[in-house]
Parts: structure tokens; sequence; C-alpha cells
């Protein structure tokens, strides 16, 4: 199978590959030769996951426990193994991978940055493959391009800014404050960039993962 037909295959779950590397050193796993990450396929994604048993079961976790299981169907005809950011400690290192691929960078707020995905870029899970395969070609970072850099300002509490560390506290504070509602249906740095526009995100599946970070210790 090529990495082009488990494209094919991921997106007909409501997955796509965001990043792909050759992986050496320490971001060698198991002896890899290739690792892919992939995420969401918008705007198809949301409403896929909704209609899965995991969704429906009512029991914890339904996002984890629906990507193993796909992901597990997708690497399973290449003997690849799958990695999710949850597992761990020790996590894998996807930030790693990604920022190792030609396909993501760092954004002027140190989130990382995909051309189609902006900053509402996110992994559901990695596949890491025994076989070398040739990577695809990915666009260029789209804050090359950017010139208003509307992330920068955003944050109303100035948890993330210009060439500084992400304040989880301050942020976490702020949205159980009343004034912190208007962030809860998806953070408004990762909203105003231009390049997040593109992906048609359902504002319910950002609130979904908004109020698993704010239960998150």
């Amino acid at each position: 199978m090529t990495l082009a037909a488990l494209e094919t295959n991921a997106q007909s779950h409501g997955l796509t590959l965001r990043a792909a590397i050759n992986p050496t050193g320490d971001l060698a796993v198991n002896g890899a030769k290739t690792v892919v990450l992939l995420g969401p396929h918008e705007p198809k994604f949301w409403p896929y996951v909704q209609t899965q048993p995991e969704f429906l079961d009512g029991h914890p976790h339904p996002m984890d426990r629906w990507s193993r299981r796909v992901m597990t169907h997708l690497a399973t005809p290449m003997d690849g193994q799958v990695y999710l950011p949850s597992d761990g400690p020790p996590y894998p290192p996807f930030i790693g991978w990604a920022l190792a691929s030609d396909s993501v960078d760092t954004s002027p707020v140190g989130l990382l940055v995909h051309a189609d995905a902006g900053l509402f870029l996110s992994f559901r899970g990695a596949i890491s493959l025994p076989e070398r395969y040739t990577l695809p070609q990915m666009s260029p970072s789209p804050c090359e391009s950017c010139t208003a850099r509307p992330c920068e300002s955003a944050c109303p509490v100035g948890a993330l800014g210009k060439d500084q560390i992400y304040d989880v506290p301050r942020c976490k504070a702020h949205l159980r404050t009343s004034d912190g509602v208007a962030c809860l249906s998806g953070c408004l740095v990762r909203r105003v960039c231009p390049a997040s526009h593109r992906l048609d995100r359902d504002p319910a599946q950002s609130a979904f993962h908004m109020a698993a970070f704010l239960k998150d210790k």
C-alpha cells in the first residue's frame, strides 16, 4: 500500500495525512522507516465521529477510543504501529515528528501551524511504518506570507502572544470566568489565523476539545 492509498483510506474514516517523516535519531521508534501523522479531515470529521460507536456508548474518552480503533484499522495492512498523543508517559514525540516534516512550522505565538489547517492543526494519532516511503510534497508555512499576524494580539488575557511561552494557568483561569465564554467554542488565537479559516471546522468540535482541556489537570 502507498501513502496515497493510506490517505484515501484515512479520509474515508474522517482523517487525513497532515505530516510525514523518515525518522532518524531520537525521533525513530521501533526501527520505523516512516512515520505519518493523521489529523481530522474537515469538515467531514466532526459529523462523522458523532455517529461512531464510541460516541454513542456513554463510556469515557470516546475520542481516544475511536482514534485507536480507526488508526489500528489503517495501520494493520501496512504492518504499522499506532501512537496516540495521550499514550504515556513517556509520551510519543508528536511535536518533534511534526516539526521534522516539511508541512508543519512554529507560528509567531508558539503554536504549531499547517498550510491547510492553520492554527487548528491537531493530530489524532501517528502510524510508524517499517518501510521507507517517499514523502508527499507539502505546502510551506502560511506564516511566511501572512503580514497581518492577528494571532499575536488575539488572546484577551495575553496567555498567548508573540515570542512568549503559553501561559496555560492564565488561559484556564480566563476560561472559567464569564468573560471566557467566547473562547469556549474555540481559542480566539486559533480562530483568527487566516489559514485556520480554510479548514471550515465545526465550532462544536472546538467546544468538545476546550471542555476536555479545562478538565485536564
